[in-house]
Parts: C-alpha cells; sequence; structure tokens
C-alpha cells in the first residue's frame, strides 16, 4: 500500500513541468500554478478528511474509490493539450490524491500494537516506492513524454482496487470533532509562545524556495543535459532516508535550533550548486544539490514536526500537526509555487519570428536559482535573529 501510495506520487509530479514545457508549451507561470494545485488540495483535504472521511467511511473502502477515479484523471490529463484544461484536471486530481495520504496511514496506524517503533518501517516503502517511480521512468524512456501520468494511471487504479482488499479500518468517529478541529485551529494556542511563532513564520516562507525545487528542478537538470536525471534525482530520496536515521541523535544533542538553522542553510546551499552547476568542470555540484536534499527536507521539516509535536503536548498535538501542514505544504506552497513560476518568466528569453511566434526560449537558469537561495538566505538571518528561545 505504502510503496503504491508514494509511487503513483513520484511518478507523475517530478516530471510535470518537464512534460508541460515539452508538450504544452507551457510558461513558468502556467507550470507552478499546477504545481499549486496540489497545495491548495493540501489546505482543502483536512476538511474532507475530518468532516467526511473520519465520520461516515471505512478508510480503506474510500481510499479505493479516490485511486480509481484519480486514475481515470491522470489517464485524462494525457489527452488534453491546452494549459488551461490541463490545470483542471490536475486541481482534480489533487482533490482526489491527498486524502489518500490521511487515509494511507490510517489504514497503517489502525493495525498497529506500536505506531512510533512499527510506522516508519511501513513508511520507508513510501520513499522506496517514489524512487521506484524515478528510475522506472529513465529505464522505460519516458521521462519527457506523457508516459509518466500513463503509468502513474496505472497504478492508481491497482492500487484502488487493491484498496478494497486492505484490513477493515472503520470511521474514525469523534463526536467533538468540529471544522476548526478539522483544520487544526485548535493549534492556533501555540502561537502564543514567541520562539514558536518565529519558527512557525519561518516554516512558511522556506517553503517559497522549497517550491523551486519541485516545480523546476527536473526541468533545469533535463535542459542542462545531466542524463537520466529524473532517476539521479531520486538520490535525494536515499539521502532523506540516510539522515533521517540521524534526527532523534542530533535532536537530543545539538539541538532543535540548529537542526533548523542547518536545514534552512542546506537549502541556500543547494540553489547556490544549482547556480554554478552548469559546467562541465562543476557538474559535481549538480549532484551535490540533490544530495543535499535530505538534509533540506529531513533537518527542517522531520524536525519541525518533532518540534511541533514537542510544543503541543498530548491534548492539542494532533491539531498543532495538522495546522503546520496546512501552513506549509498549503498556504506556503501556494506563496512559492506561484512566485516559481513568475520568477522563471521573468528570466526566460523568448525568440520570435516575424509573425510573432515564439522559436524559441531559453531559461537564465543561473539568475533563476539565486532568488530562492536569497529568500532562504533572509529567512535563516530573520530565524538566527529572532529565534531565541530561553533554556527550560
Amino acid at each position: 500500500m505504502m510503496f503504491l501510495q508514494y509511487f503513483i506520487w513520484g511518478a507523475w509530479y517530478v516530471t510535470m513541468g518537464t512534460y508541460m514545457r515539452d508538450h504544452l508549451s507551457s510558461t513558468g507561470d502556467q507550470i507552478g500554478s499546477a504545481y499549486m494545485s496540489l497545495a491548495i488540495a493540501t489546505m482543502i483535504s483536512p476538511f474532507f478528511i475530518g468532516m467526511v472521511a473520519d465520520r461516515f467511511f471505512a478508510a480503506q473502502k474510500l481510499m479505493g474509490i479516490l485511486h480509481i477515479f484519480g486514475g481515470i484523471l491522470l489517464f485524462l490529463a494525457t489527452r488534453i493539450t491546452d494549459n488551461d484544461s490541463f490545470y483542471w484536471v490536475i486541481l482534480l486530481y489533487s482533490l482526489m490524491y491527498t486524502p489518500t495520504i490521511a487515509l494511507s496511514n490510517s489504514v497503517a496506524f489502525y493495525q498497529m500494537s506500536d505506531a512510533g517503533k512499527q510506522f516508519p518501517w511501513i513508511r520507508v516503502f513510501g520513499t522506496i516506492g517514489w524512487i521506484a517511480a524515478g528510475i522506472s521512468i529513465d529505464q522505460l524512456g519516458i521521462g519527457s513524454g506523457n508516459g509518466t501520468f500513463t503509468m502513474a494511471s496505472m497504478a492508481s487504479i491497482f492500487l484502488g482496487i487493491y484498496s478494497f482488499v486492505l484490513p477493515n479500518t472503520p470511521p474514525q468517529y469523534d463526536k467533538e470533532a468540529s471544522l476548526s478541529k478539522s483544520i487544526g485551529l485548535e493549534g492556533l494556542v501555540l502561537l502564543k509562545d514567541k520562539a514558536y511563532l518565529v519558527f512557525f513564520i519561518v516554516a512558511i516562507l522556506i517553503c517559497i524556495p522549497l517550491s523551486f525545487y519541485y516545480g523546476f528542478a527536473n526541468t533545469f537538470l533535463t535542459e542542462v543535459g545531466l542524463e537520466n536525471a529524473t532517476s539521479k534525482m531520486t538520490i535525494g530520496q536515499v539521502s532523506e532516508a540516510v539522515f533521517i536515521v540521524a534526527i532523534p541523535f542530533l535532536f537530543h544533542t545539538i539541538g532543535v535550533k540548529k537542526m533548523l538553522v542547518l536545514g534552512i542553510g542546506a537549502w541556500v546551499l543547494r540553489y547556490v550548486c544549482f547556480a554554478y552547476g552548469n559546467t562541465t568542470d562543476f557538474i559535481w555540484m549538480l549532484y551535490a544539490g540533490i544530495i543535499l536534499h535530505g538534509i533540506c527536507y529531513d533537518f527542517f521539516f522531520v524536525t519541525g514536526y518533532m518540534y511541533t509535536e514537542q510544543k503541543a503536548g498530548e491534548k492539542i498535538k494532533n491539531a498543532a500537526q495538522g495546522l503546520f501542514t496546512f501552513a506549509t505544504y498549503g498556504l506556503g506552497m501556494v506563496i512559492g509555487t506561484k512566485l516559481s513560476g513568475i520568477t522563471v518568466d521573468a528570466y526566460t528569453t523568448k525568440t520570435l519570428d516575424g509573425a510573432g511566434n515564439i522559436t524559441n526560449s531559453i531559461i537564465h537558469w543561473d539568475s533563476v536559482w539565486f532568488i530562492p537561495a536569497g529568500i532562504g538566505l533572509v529567512v535563516l538571518m530573520g530565524f538566527m535573529i529572532f529565534f531565541q528561545e530561553k533554556k527550560k
């Protein structure tokens, strides 16, 4: 279940920007908007899960229905030739997919006697699934075509059917559930803590440079001539799996502040590597930028979830985690995906023929990558200045 859940995501998400540019002649803004659809869905998903799914439906059956319809939508995306229609199909698909992330977790947790020990060994198959998708794309030679969507569609329909034979996970009805509780508004009480408020704002802002990587890294690496770019990007997921092992140790030794500083600093360094790696002599910098994904993601987001749980305590920890997800993968990514698309367009030089048609366009990637690097540096400096939490 976990393998397929993230295989699907990795199959279409990484290469969507490259596909849109090559087959739909999409602008940077249009690519950014397509990626923004998943962020919008992330903001809406908690309403659906909290107010509908948890009350009325068995998790595995609802997940099956959503994946089957999602697979149909992914296949439909391969038949679309204009950007506006493509955007709406991807938005609708995202609204189908994002609830299945929480539903798959629910199915897993319901079967466990000790989630703290057992869940990581289940969730790691999701990372393996994402890696397998990237390797499959390059091995099948479908990285630049609609084959990625077809592969994701087939996997989605298969998982949809498979979901109906998963162990039963009945509705987790909470009679005290409310709209505010569903999206984590009870966690707002944490913002009264100055240190957490600074962290919370920084978490939203750091999603802006994050969006540049998700939306345009594959297009960039493909354009600069890195062979099998999609499978090589999975090195980032391997790095993520390696560095996550170090988090429990570092969390209790160097502390959360230093870990977050390392995470934000890694984002800045990654984009500097991308900006200067577009030459034969410095191609190693491209690999360094990919490998840094483990520190970028684990040391900020995984540590951030741990820090949020530590601050929240048992009573409101679920609400606090929901609010953190809503703010980062929702609000932060909406801002970031939109800005990344505008930035790419601003640094694109277009050549026109006599009739005003575009004959060629060149993206000045070195300039593009300095924007998220600069944003990350400002965020890092602000974090170091204002995050002054007293030791207990």
